[in-house]
């Protein structure tokens, strides 16, 4: 089977993860640290927001099914790519928004999608979405995989990840896997 890798940072990882796993095509999605300066980085030490990670996802998806870039358009419609360092009520460098490209394709997918939602203004605010080659990733500890299928009842999930997963419902929903289609 053909794969990719993309790499993106939309706030809290639990949100990101919960949003592409949904997708066709998206063979998995592992929560985890990119962007910073210290290798093997723990989550205590990435909310302090010193190490300079971001809590960013590894989507391994399969191209022929669904694109970067219409992971991209997903990325963009589910997050907030106009405030910096923040996503709601989480603030810090740890929950920036970007996009970590593997090769120099993905760099001009990148650009050319933030070029293009500048252009409609598809956003009242710029975008500071930060598009940057991917450095080392680091996965997160085991308790933060697939961590909104699991706790899919906490109040976190209820009240900021069941939006973003309704948006993803209504505005993509022929991208979505064939089990949640239906």
């Amino acid at each position: 089977m053909n794969t990719d890798i993309a790499v993106v940072a939309g706030g809290c990882f639990w949100c990101t993860e919960a949003v592409f796993q949904r997708l066709e095509g998206v063979i998995s999605v592992t929560s985890g640290y990119t962007g910073g300066t210290i290798k093997n980085p723990a989550y205590r030490e990435v909310t302090t927001g010193r190490t300079g990670h971001t809590e960013a996802i590894k989507i391994e998806y399969n191209p022929t099914i669904i694109t970067y870039k219409e992971l991209l358009e997903v990325f963009f419609a589910t997050h907030d790519p106009t405030t910096l360092n923040r996503q709601g009520a989480d603030k810090g460098t740890q929950y920036r928004s970007g996009i970590y490209y593997n090769n120099e394709e993905q760099k001009q997918i990148a650009e050319g999608i933030i070029e293009e939602l500048t252009t409609q203004n598809v956003f009242d605010a710029p975008i500071v979405t930060e598009v940057m080659a991917l450095g080392p990733f680091y996965n997160a500890e085991g308790y933060h995989q697939d961590y909104y299928n699991q706790n899919s009842q906490q109040g976190y999930c209820q009240f900021v990840i069941n939006p973003k997963l309704n948006k993803l419902y209504t505005t993509f929903r022929s991208k979505l896997k064939k089990e949640i289609q239906n």
